[in-house]
């Protein structure tokens, strides 16, 4: 049967399956049931997301339901038999609230009047205690981060927003692990970033963390997100002006570090009638600065050192990343909303990065010194267009969405690289000059069609479809310069093609049974793939594919210990899948010295992870969840020689397992003091076939994350955070310690409308990844890095505009994974 056959024959069965689920749901009972909604607000009428919100029988205080306040302080329970009740509310820093009763008869639904609580806040001594949104929320499936609720995030960017979340570590490329996996899914707004983790870095330290609400960290993810992300998905959540009028807010801030950096935002929303505009945008300028230092022994059969290797390369790269996203919202009607969204990235960057390399003969002497030139100047700009739909059918949750999604992503670079040879006397023996020129081309397609349908019995069934479509064409021209003329190097020079469908069905299910709840969900995924690599006038062409199904089942039990639901237990598994970045599969080779290469595997197979987790909480106070994951073909960073060149690329290490036993909790020593603590301890085992034989390597490692908040009169507050970790291991590396610490202090100016904080990061410049590479075939090899991260930041920020909430927009966009592996 033809390729285009089979896919189009799989796609109708996905969408027939899913037709066939929503039709079910349509004809399912849908009589009308009770209806308790609400929201919860503060003294100044502002929503507390987080509060707790606990529906009793009013006869007898038996526990019906209890959830969590959403960001917008709202909350309602669906499916409420007749009978009368009462709601009790809590949230750290202010009063209990206990209600009158609440009679529902004839299953109607009953609206009730904003629930304003009283801060528990006091004046003593001069100092002044105001209540404010909890830094960590647990929920069922996912633990929500509040940014805003650090002082010491005030000034700074995205990427190092992350550094300080629990769980979450920043390697010095940028590379990001969760709970000591990598291949972590990061998601802006429920929308893929489509970008390579170099990428991703950089337009992370664009993003300004006035621009964050939320971030959630999922490493167990429900099955209406992709399958996509062995480590699970962080979901960087933007702030969403849902104010009338005109209003807005600005930021500007002074970095001083190595090299000074700055960063300003303007975030504005205009809502009138039916219709609202908004546009964020964003300027980041900087300069970084990295000295990475390589020591290579390179062994006999003995295991003696026949030479040495020591790199010393300085990395100094300036960026100008301008960010922009805009769009508008339409409310057709109460129940009915259009929406549409422009997101552009326009990047440009350009660099002198010197390598010094010194070569050492069986003896210790000095035989050679080499240094390489690198200068490059690249771009990378992204456009994408979103057009989303909402239809509410009634007040019991009845909702059906879609998302389209287009991205067209052009990138490219020109480098130079001029390799000179000297003698220890200084005398040049050998001169080579290579350039080349990279450039790349990605079209992304996705459409998304999600159905959620409120059953009796406090149940609820979501399904929903995806399909998308990658088209990628990266080239790589090298070119041999000699006195000035410039020559094609075929053995290098290539192109390459890849094309990818992927095509999805999910189906979700939860119900209340009182202290129980159940959530249980599957995902089947139909992925495709064919890759190109065009020949040259030296070298033939070669193409592969790929064609595979699979199913990902989700599961989630909670039992509330006692009836007040203050102590829950919570048992899940889910299954994940890490299929390779785009670049990655590119078998192009890029140089970074006569002695480093980095290439591409098209060989490299998805990963499929089982992940096993039990937790327990006490309210919002304590946690504490241990967890078992197996990965099977297990991607990471290999290091293997050729002769005297070592080569990195991404493979299949075989299986990783991992133990995990993680703490957190947030506690009030005094009533201007608060303290957010997090704390795991975990195992990394990797084993399989290796380059040098079997692979066997495991190592525990213990990791702390914390924060002190401060409270004070006259509008100061400040902070003091920190973390660390004593290393650990990952497929071939071996990582040291290593930790940060920070401090931030801030003043409310302007009616507190305005800011001005002062925030120190890694006050001690003790955050210095470095460690060991093992594993090479007679060879040896340590790194280590000198990064610019002690930062001191003078940030700025003014909110302006009405005050008048209007509705909450749901987050949009249906490209889950395929931007995430981009480039």
């Amino acid at each position: 049967m033809p390729y285009g056959c089979l896919i189009a024959m799989k796609l109708k069965l996905l969408l027939l399956l899913t037709l066939f689920t929503l039709l079910l749901c349509n004809f399912a009972d849908a009589q009308s049931t009770g209806k308790i909604s609400g929201s919860i607000v503060d003294d100044a009428k502002k929503p507390l997301d987080g509060a707790t919100v606990i529906l009793l029988v009013a006869k007898d205080s038996s526990v019906v339901s209890n959830q969590l306040a959403n960001p917008d302080g709202s909350f309602a329970f669906q499916n409420v038999n007749d009978n009368t009740y009462i709601i009790k509310v809590t949230y750290i820093g202010y009063k209990n609230y206990t209600s009158g009763n609440i009679a529902v008869s004839g299953q109607k639904a009953v609206a009730l009047p904003a629930i304003a609580l009283s801060s528990t806040g006091k004046t003593l001594s001069g100092v002044g205690v105001t209540a404010q949104r909890s830094y960590v929320q647990q929920k069922i499936d996912r633990t929500v981060v509040n940014v805003n609720a650090l002082v010491s995030n005030a000034g700074a960017n995205a990427l190092e927003v992350l550094e300080k979340t629990p769980g979450v570590q920043v390697d010095a490329d940028g590379n990001i692990t969760f709970k000591g996996k990598s291949g972590v899914l990061v998601m802006i707004d429920d929308k893929p970033t489509y970008l390579s983790a170099q990428n991703l870095a950089t337009y992370l330290k664009s993003l300004p963390s006035t621009a964050l609400d939320q971030i959630e960290l999922m490493d167990n993810p429900p099955a209406k997100y992709d399958a996509a992300g062995n480590a699970g998905v962080i979901n960087i959540k933007t702030k969403k002006n849902t104010i009338r009028g005109f209003n807005g807010n600005i930021s500007a801030n002074y970095e001083a570090a190595y090299y000074n950096r700055t960063n300003e935002s303007i975030n504005m929303n205009y809502r009138v009638d039916k219709v609202n505009l908004f546009a964020n945008v964003s300027y980041n300028g900087e300069r970084d600065y990295r000295r990475l230092e390589i020591d290579r022994n390179y062994l006999d059969a003995n295991g003696n050192i026949t030479s040495s290797l020591k790199d010393i390369s300085y990395f100094r790269p300036t960026y100008h990343n301008t960010d922009i996203k805009a769009g508008l919202d339409f409310y057709a009607s109460p129940k009915t909303t259009w929406g549409i969204v422009y997101t552009g990235d326009i990047s440009n960057n350009h660099d002198s990065s010197p390598v010094f390399s010194k070569l050492y003969n069986v003896g210790g002497g000095l035989d050679s010194t080499i240094t390489t030139t690198n200068t490059s100047k690249g771009k990378f700009h992204s456009n994408g267009i979103n057009l989303n739909y909402t239809h509410k059918f009634d007040s019991t949750g009845r909702q059906l969405t879609f998302d389209l999604d287009y991205i067209h992503d052009v990138s490219g670079s020109n480098q130079m690289f001029v390799n000179d040879t000297y003698l220890p006397d200084n005398t040049l023996t050998n001169s080579t000059t290579l350039t080349d020129n990279l450039p790349s081309v990605i079209n992304i397609y996705s459409g998304k069609v999600d159905y959620t349908h409120p059953l009796k019995g406090k149940a609820k069934l979501e399904a929903g479809v995806k399909s998308s479509y990658v088209n990628t064409d990266n080239a790589a021209n090298y070119f041999d310069v000699v006195d000035g003329v410039s020559s094609v190097d075929y053995n290098q020079t290539n192109r390459f093609l890849y094309k990818e469908n992927i095509n999805a069905a999910y189906i979700n299910f939860n119900k209340n049974f009182g202290r129980i709840s159940i959530q249980t969900g599957l995902r089947a995924e139909n992925t495709n793939g064919i890759g190109h690599q065009l020949g040259n006038a030296e070298r033939a062409d070669s193409s592969f594919a790929n064609h595979y199904v699979n199913l990902f089942p989700t599961a989630y039990v909670s039992y509330n210990l006692d009836t007040a639901g203050h102590n829950v237990l919570v048992l899940s598994y889910g299954r994940r899948i890490g299929r390779p970045n785009y670049g990655s599969l590119n078998p192009f080779t890029f140089f970074v010295d006569n002695y480093t290469r980095f290439s591409g595997n098209p060989f490299l197979k998805p990963q499929f992870t089982d992940n096993y987790k039990l937790a327990y909480s006490y309210r919002s106070l304590l946690t504490v969840a241990f967890a078992y994951n197996r990965t099977a073909d297990v991607q990471g960073e290999t290091i293997h020689r050729d002769s005297s060149i070592f080569i990195s690329t991404q493979g299949n290490i075989g299986q990783q397992k991992q133990l995990d036993l993680s703490v957190s909790s947030n506690f009030q020593p005094a009533k201007w003091w608060s303290v957010n603590l997090y704390g795991e301890v975990y195992k990394n085992t990797y084993q399989g076939a290796f380059y040098t034989g079997y692979l066997d390597q495991s190592k525990y490692t213990i990791a702390f994350n914390g924060n002190n908040q401060f409270t004070f009169s006259h509008g100061w507050s400040g902070e003091i955070s920190g973390f660390y970790d004593n290393g650990g291991t990952y497929g071939q590396f071996i990582l040291l310690p290593k930790g940060m610490l920070n401090a931030a202090i801030q003043k409310k100016i302007l009616n507190n409308k305005g800011s001005i904080k002062l925030n120190v990061r890694d006050i001690l410049h003790s955050f210095a990844p470095s460690g060991t590479i093992t594993n090479i075939q007679n060879a040896t090899a340590s790194f280590h890095n000198f990064l610019d991260t002690r930062v001191a930041t003078l940030a700025f920020t003014y909110s302006f505009g009405k005050l008048t909430n209007n509705p909450q927009k749901r987050e949009t966009g249906g490209a889950d994974s395929e931007q995430s592996r981009a480039h």
